[in-house]
């Protein structure tokens, strides 16, 4: 899974080639959607990388801001065919975050809140399946074992040394002591959870009840950077739709929020010790 072969990452560049020259036309994104007859929304998601952009449209584009030198036209409509080809994960159907995952694939590192489960790149395969079978109700068979697929082969981004994800991970507590399959499930995970969290690339910190209350009550999210670029993400799941955030006012306040969780939550050191003991309560 090379990062340069990844289809939302030519996408990415290619949008934000495409909000350079924009931005030096002079012209902002109502006047591009006005002059193309498309919605605003569509010239935004161009340039964000949220939708494939085709060679017609970067030579309309290109026509609108004054582009003369055909180097860069054809440069830029190339880039645009190869953004089009389907990532490895458009193999297993239609998954409905398959824009996270691309940009997962990407990302050299994620920092990430979960408060209900165990993150999906460090799940076991039997958790994993239950939490897809339990928390998505009236999932065909099909559908459950293609999700459960790609979840597994997510996973290979902290395993791979060509590109290993760097990963931090804050863990509400209830996220350990919530039974999910069986007792014995739940004991598989916590022990992978724990081996894991020994590996130098990987910090796994937990959120005590005693904490209180604090930033994460209003959900999981993940901040996700990029090798090629300053620019961040912000993910936030939600059962039916996902949303994603690149303001940068909007991603500083979730990294104000994500640092006052770490400070909350016990050292990797005490986080270990915690799902030691709570290992024992399966055993």
């Amino acid at each position: 899974m090379a990062v340069n072969n990844n289809p939302t990452v030519r996408r990415r560049r290619l949008g934000a080639e495409l909000r350079r020259l924009r931005k030096a036309s002079g012209l902002t994104g109502t006047q591009v959607a006005a002059h193309l007859l498309v919605s605003q929304a569509k010239v935004s998601h161009m340039e964000t990388g949220r939708r494939a952009v085709s060679p017609r449209d970067v030579r309309d584009l290109c026509n609108l801001y004054g582009v003369t030198d055909q180097h860069v036209v054809d440069s830029l409509m190339a880039l645009a065919r190869e953004s089009s080809r389907q990532g490895w994960w458009y193999a297993y159907g239609d998954i409905p975050y398959s824009v996270y995952v691309g940009l997962e694939t990407e990302a050299a590192s994620i920092h990430t809140y979960e408060s209900m489960v165990i993150p999906g790149l460090l799940q076991t395969p039997a958790y994993a399946a239950a939490v897809i079978e339990e928390a998505i109700p009236h999932l065909a068979v099909e559908q459950a074992a293609a999700r459960l697929k790609v979840r597994l082969r997510r996973q290979h981004r902290i395993y791979d040394p060509a590109c290993r994800l760097r990963l931090w991970v804050v863990l509400d507590e209830s996220a350990l002591r919530r039974v999910v399959g069986s007792r014995e499930i739940m004991r598989e995970q916590l022990e992978h959870l724990h081996a894991l969290s020994t590996e130098p690339h990987i910090a796994v910190q937990v959120l005590p009840h005693a904490a209180g209350a604090h930033p994460g009550l209003t959900g999981q999210f993940s901040l996700l950077r990029f090798p090629d670029s300053r620019q961040e993400v912000v993910y936030l799941e939600r059962f039916t739709s996902d949303l994603y955030l690149e303001k940068p006012s909007d991603v500083q306040q979730y990294n104000v929020m994500y640092a006052h969780l770490q400070a909350q939550a016990l050292s990797p050191d005490h986080t270990r010790h915690l799902i030691t003991d709570i290992i024992k309560v399966h055993t």
